[in-house]
């Protein structure tokens, strides 16, 4: 037994590429497995009750929409804990910390998911497992023992000045022109974008729902306003979102181009706004067509907060115009020249 976990420790030191002398690694191997008594995992059958997981989970996700939990926060642990339990293929109340690290383990080494979605995965089971220990349903949790995983934290780049003069000029109608004026001027996520209705832009003010049922109003730029005024201008319909859903949005329609689609009632549907995923291809497809590199919303929120605080903008209050609870996440979307930090070292250190 020795023997075989040496080797099977070797062959992933080796699959990793560490650098090592191999001998010196055996020899201390074989020193320090000397200490222990190793014997093969007896792995006896385990009866799962699917019934029992159903039932927990299910008092678990009604006592979040009690504490307040949106629809979709709700549909999210519920998707995610019966996949991941499902996956383990034990009762929740028997399953151990060991079990969770494999878990995460083959996750991220077989099914190849980020570090940051492996933390996401045990976000949602540390929030199960500390219901069911103050349910007293088990007693001890899981999870406690296993921290989060380390994550690389990468500079998301915003727009250059240059790549949204790009943007801007590939824009082929007064929708999409409203579009990303919207996204750049209040730095709203687009699933705050396709819910806001025409009653709720009050001039330079927009009232944007966002996560957590949480209302705030954004601002609009004089472009901004100038690209709403036009396109609504042009509307014939009575939907009162400003971007209702239409099946032709942006699509060749047998060979067709539908573009303006929105100044003909009949192409609207009467109710419903257009859904995040066509407004975050209509992004990509934009980008890809005038040559700018990773066009998405997102990046349009991070350019918003960028330039507000270049422009001297206090943090916390770019912190409160993106909708955040904390100013340390509202830090992680700023991209701040070099050059920048420089001329403001001239102006502020003596």
């Amino acid at each position: 037994m020795r023997d075989e976990l040496r080797n099977r420790i070797c062959e992933a030191l080796h699959r990793l590429g560490i650098e090592a002398d191999w001998n010196e690694v055996t020899n201390e191997l074989v020193m320090i497995l000397d200490d222990y008594e190793i014997t093969h995992a007896e792995r006896a059958l385990v009866v799962r009750d699917e019934a029992i997981n159903e039932r927990l989970l299910k008092n678990f996700l009604a006592t979040k929409a009690v504490e307040g939990c949106t629809k979709r926060t709700v549909d999210q642990y519920h998707r995610g804990i019966k996949s991941i339990l499902n996956k383990i293929g034990k009762n929740a109340m028997d399953i151990t910390t060991d079990d969770i690290r494999l878990y995460l383990a083959l996750r991220q080494t077989q099914d190849k998911i980020s570090k940051s979605f492996a933390n996401t995965e045990l976000r949602y089971l540390s929030t199960f497992f500390n219901y069911l220990m103050n349910e007293e349903v088990i007693t001890r949790d899981p999870t406690k023992k296993i921290n989060c995983i380390k994550v690389e934290k990468k500079q998301k780049k915003a727009f250059s000045g240059m790549e949204l003069e790009k943007l801007r000029g590939g824009c082929q109608n007064n929708r999409q022109r409203a579009i990303i004026e919207m996204l750049l001027s209040t730095g709203c996520r687009v699933s705050e974008l396709v819910g806001i209705k025409i009653e709720e832009i009050n001039g330079e003010e927009i009232i944007v729902h966002g996560k957590g049922e949480k209302d705030r109003t954004v601002y609009l730029n004089a472009k901004a306003q100038y690209a709403i005024e036009a396109y609504l201008n042009e509307r014939k319909d009575k939907n009162p979102y400003l971007f209702p859903r239409s099946n032709n949005f942006d699509n060749n329609k047998k060979g067709k181009h539908t573009h303006d689609w929105y100044k003909f009632a009949n192409e609207v549907s009467p109710t419903g706004h257009n859904d995040k995923g066509a407004i975050e291809s209509f992004v990509r497809k934009l980008g890809k067509r005038v040559g700018v590199d990773n066009a998405h919303p997102h990046r349009f929120r991070r350019t918003c907060a960028t330039m507000a605080l270049s422009r001297g903008m206090p943090l916390l209050q770019v912190s409160k115009m993106l909708g955040h609870e904390q100013v340390n996440t509202t830090q992680i979307y700023l991209d701040i020249q070099q050059e920048e930090v420089a001329a403001a070292h001239k102006k502020y250190v003596v």
